[in-house]
Parts: C-alpha cells; structure tokens; sequence
C-alpha cells in the first residue's frame, strides 16, 4: 500500500518560451533540450537562469528519433533517420553554437584533422562524429561516471569508450573508440541503461542486468559462465535440437501449433545466470593489454506475464522507464577528488503501467520498494530523494528508500544499539499529486523537473461526447455544423523543487495532524521516518556549502530526537514489535 499525503515539494514552475512545438525533450548540463517536431531542429536553453533563457540552436543532419545528454564530456548523441537509413551522431562543443556563424565540423569517429584546419588559432567549434555501425541503432545510454555510451542494436550491444585527444598545445577535442562488442542470443533490447559498469537490458515483458567484471576478481559461479564463441555456442545448440528429435520431440520453435505463455520470474544473483540469455564479448579496442581480462556476471532477471486484471490491455502491458542511478557518499567524493570512484550503491529501476520496482545491486542483489500507481504511468523518473511518475493528466512524486540502503553501507553501526535508520522495506509514500493535461514527457536534472504537455483540442473524448449529445436531440431538421478547426496545445514547463529543510520542515507540521489525534499514530511515526530519510539523503551526498550543511545537522539532531520520543511512546505497540527498529534511544545516539 502507498500512503498519500499532501506535501508541496514542488517550489515553483515557468514555461519555456519555444519557438516550435517539441517532438523530443532531454535535459541535462543545466540545460533542457528541444528537438522540434519535424526532427531537424535542435534547441537549448539554460534551466538555471529564470526564464530559461536561449543559449543556442543548431541543425540536425537528420531527423531525430531518440537523443541523450551525457554530463560527463558535456555532448548529446542522436539516433537519426535520414533516406530511410538510422544513423548514430555525437554532437561535441554545442555550446559554440551560442555565436552566429560558428564553424561546424563533421567527421568519422576516429577521424581527427590534424592538417591545416587546425593550424595557428584554435578553432572554436561545434563538432558532429559519425559513429558506424554494423546494425541500425535502436537504442542507447550513457555512464553518468565516465561519459562511455552503449548502443544497443537487434543482435549485440556496442560499447564506445570517451576519450579526449589533444590534437595540439592549446587545442584537444572529444572522440570515442569501440572497445566492446556483446553479442546476444536471441534477445533484441528495446531500452539499455549503463552505469558504472552495469549493464541493463529490456524488452517488453523483461529485465536483464549484468555486469562487466574484471575476470581475476569474478566468484567461480561467475567463472562457470565462460565466453564461448559464437560458433561452438550455435553448434551446442543444433546438437541439442538433434538429440531432442531423436528422442522423439521437437524443438520448440519447431512447435508451430502452440503458443507459450512466459510466466512470472525472478532470478536474483547468481540464479540470473540460469535466464537462458547468452552473452558473448568480442573485444575490439586498441588496448591489447585489456583483452580477456573481462567477464560478464549475471546479476538480475526479471521477466512479467501479461496480467488481464491490471486495467491494461496485453498490447499495453510493456516495461518502460529503465534506468541505472548510482548514489554517492560523502566517503566515496572525499577518497576521489579529480575522478568519481565506485558508488557506493547502484539502483535499477524499471516500470510496468501500474506497478514499478527499484532493485539495489551493489553487495546484495534484493527488491528494495514496489510502487503502486493510482493510474497507468507513462514514464518515470529516478534520483536520490524521489521517484518522479507522469500519468495522462498528474504528476506524481513518491519517495524513495535510496539513502537507506547506503546508509547501511556507509556505516557499520546502523541497525544496531548505537544507531538507527528507518528501515529499507518501509512503505513508501506519495507527497504529491499535481494536475497537468495531456503529459507527455518527463525529464529531471539536479532539482529542477521538465515536463512536455500537448492535449488536443478536438480529443476523442471530446468527439464522443458530442456524437452522443447530438443523437439524443430529437430534431427535425439536421443542419450541418462547420468542422473545427484541429490543432494542439503544448506548453514545456520547468519545476523547481523545494530545499530539503522546507520540505522537512512542512513534513513535520504535517505530522502533527495525525499526532493530535493519535500520538501513537502509524502515518505520525511514517512521516517522521520520510522527513529523517530526506535530511540523511542531504547529509550523505554533501554536496551543500557549509552554512546549509550546519542547519541540516541541526535539523537532523532535531528528527533523531522526534523519533527517539515518538518510539518511545509506542514501544509496546504490536505492530511494530516485531519491525526491525532497535532500541527508540539509539536516534539519539547521533
């Protein structure tokens, strides 16, 4: 069950002045991207500035099908569609677009001119590299940590690896090399996510995580599962389907006369590696010294059966919103200033219509939190404090138990009679529902959340409900009516998110609702335990100046002290006798 309250995490919105109606909306950098609804145009402009100002625009070489922003590098990457062919491009230093009549280069990945155009004076400008391919891209992502992309493709999935290139004293530019190819079996990805070497595949009805792990440092059950070449694995294969027509049964795909129904499952740890999908690695990067020294260990599978008492169709009934989401700790900054080390917990998320699921990956494979939706969601969003959703006409924002999990990581001490935590398998909750008409896109970077809008004025609803009000009048005499004019609204809105501190502090009024009525009240201890988990999100990312840094361990001595008295006075309640919550003084044991 979700609990819903009536929080106000939301500080502010503005629309984004567009020119063009949006196709496509990514965000990333501090800037929101626009790509209009014929394909061609792309438009920036900067979310931290009020108003959200211009910064550039710049063509496509194509009509654009999918687009990314990576932080790290700072460049977009595009799956483009032009004479029915799809391509894959990275547009570098987009930001020179800013200044009329900049210089544009395009070249092949690896392709760098070393002649006279770069000769003298550095040349300031925005660059397009062609990425080939050996099949048409459908889909891809980028590393948040190191700004590698992963492409997937029907039959493989293509690792490049972000590289910078210093072509002179004054000048380097970005470029990308193909290190690794995984090949698959049977299984085309219709979403990849990648991250910190974590590699996450989707298709309609499942769900599969692995991870590319130095072979030396694998466990033996990830040994088990060695690299094969395509050949003998193909060969394996045909040998099986021979013995089982020699024993009197064909094959499956043999078996046109039946139709299989997938059943439900979950294979967590090294159970995944039993899913029945192959991959194989073909190295084809330069760096010989790093060849075969990788492995690939299987981490989780997760597979739905189409459900008919979801409220959704079986055409409907399809995963979406796949992502990997690191979190750090103020260890983890600390130990690497110059480059992000290892996070100290990696999150993947995936979502049906109604249902979502956030897994923890890192140390223990488990089910962190299940997220029942009110309504079908179309997409959703993942971060460090909330997990964003958009409905046809809401969004909503439920919290998330990330800082619980690292937490725990983070501190040996926690769960024990010095410490205490809110508990991971906590209910989660919603704060806020907020009403828009016709969400389409969703999109979130730092505190600041985009949404795409466009409701059409004749809907069919609206078309309906006409029809019928016109058949129940019982004239005469029918005259024709004019047919409407069709067209649409769309609106690109940009909002801001409250601080941590107003949201605890409004989190803490609110409990007091329950309080007065019942001070051994659950949804008083829930909200409590929501406003903890949000100041300890804030404590362990640091990454506030020092003023905010000292009133959130103010506020944060404060909740540990609330908490502290509120369990105490319903320490003896049955219902949570048997919850994982040691000792009630240990919150004040800080």
């Amino acid at each position: 069950m979700v609990h819903v309250y009536n929080c106000h995490p939301f500080a502010s919105q503005h629309i984004v002045a567009a020119e063009q109606e949006p196709g496509l909306v990514c965000c990333g950098g501090g800037a929101v991207f626009v790509v209009s609804a014929g394909g061609c145009k792309i438009e920036a402009y900067e979310l931290q500035r009020e108003g959200c100002p211009l910064i550039c625009r710049f063509s496509s070489m194509g009509s654009v099908l999918s687009i990314r922003h990576s932080a790290v590098g700072d460049y977009l990457v595009t799956i483009e569609e032009k004479n029915k062919a799809t391509y894959l491009r990275a547009y570098t230093n987009w930001r020179y677009q800013a200044v009329e009549k900049t210089r544009v280069g395009v070249r092949l990945l690896g392709h760098l001119l070393r002649g006279s155009s770069f000769r003298g004076t550095p040349k300031e400008q925005m660059e397009i590299i062609e990425i080939p391919l050996f099949e048409p891209p459908l889909c891809m992502a980028c590393c948040s940590l190191t700004g590698d992309l992963l492409v997937g493709c029907a039959k493989s999935l293509v690792v490049f690896s972000l590289k910078r290139q210093t072509l002179s004293e004054q000048l380097s530019v970005l470029d990308f090399e193909r290190v690794l190819i995984l090949h698959i079996q049977g299984w085309s990805p219709s979403q990849v996510a990648f991250c910190a070497g974590y590699v996450a595949l989707q298709t309609e009805l499942e769900v599969l995580v692995v991870k590319l792990t130095p072979q030396q440092k694998s466990s033996a059950a990830a040994e088990e599962h060695a690299l094969l070449p395509e050949d003998i694995m193909t060969e394996t294969s045909i040998d099986e389907d021979a013995e089982m027509t020699k024993d009197g049964f064909s094959p499956l795909h043999a078996q046109e006369d039946f139709f299989l129904f997938p059943k439900h499952q979950e294979m967590l740890g090294n159970e995944a590696q039993e899913c029945g999908i192959s991959l194989v690695l073909e190295w084809t990067g330069m760096e010989a010294e790093s060849r075969g020294d990788m492995s690939v260990v299987y981490v989780l599978f997760r597979r739905f059966a189409p459900d008919f008492f979801q409220g959704c169709s079986v055409e409907e009934t399809r995963l979406h919103s796949l992502q990997l989401h690191p979190m750090f700790t103020g260890k983890q900054k600390e130990a690497s200033d110059s480059k992000r080390g290892e996070p100290t917990c990696v999150f993947v998320f995936f979502s049906l219509p109604n249902t979502g699921y956030m897994y923890s990956l890192k140390n223990t494979v488990e089910l962190v939190s299940t997220y029942q939706y009110p309504e079908k969601a179309h997409q959703a969003v993942l971060s460090d404090q909330f997990l964003y959703i958009i409905t046809r006409n809401a969004l909503q924002c439920f919290t998330v138990r990330c800082s619980a999990v690292a937490a725990r990581v983070d501190d040996p001490y926690i769960d024990t009679t010095m410490k205490a935590c809110p508990p991971v398998t906590m209910e989660v909750c919603a704060l806020r529902i907020q009403l828009f008409i016709g969400l389409k896109l969703l999109c979130q970077d730092g505190n600041q959340i985009v949404l795409l809008t466009a409701a059409d004025v004749d809907s069919k609803e609206d078309t309906e409900r006409t029809a019928r009000r016109n058949t129940s009048r019982k004239t005469s005499v029918c005259k024709p009516t004019e047919p409407a004019d069709s067209g649409h609204g769309w609106n690109l809105y940009v909002i801001t998110s409250v601080s941590t501190l107003q949201l605890y502090r409004e989190i803490v009024e609110y409990s007091k609702r329950y309080e007065q009525s019942s001070p051994s009240s659950q949804s008083c201890v829930h909200l409590l335990s929501e406003g903890h988990l949000l100041l300890r999100t804030a404590l362990l990312l640091q990454d506030c100046e020092s003023a905010e840094r000292a009133q959130l361990q103010e506020a944060f001595q404060e909740s540990c002290a609330q908490l502290g008295d509120c369990f105490s006075r319903t320490w003896l309640i049955k219902s949570w006798r048997s919850s994982v919550w040691p000792n009630p003084l240990s919150f004040l044991m800080w």
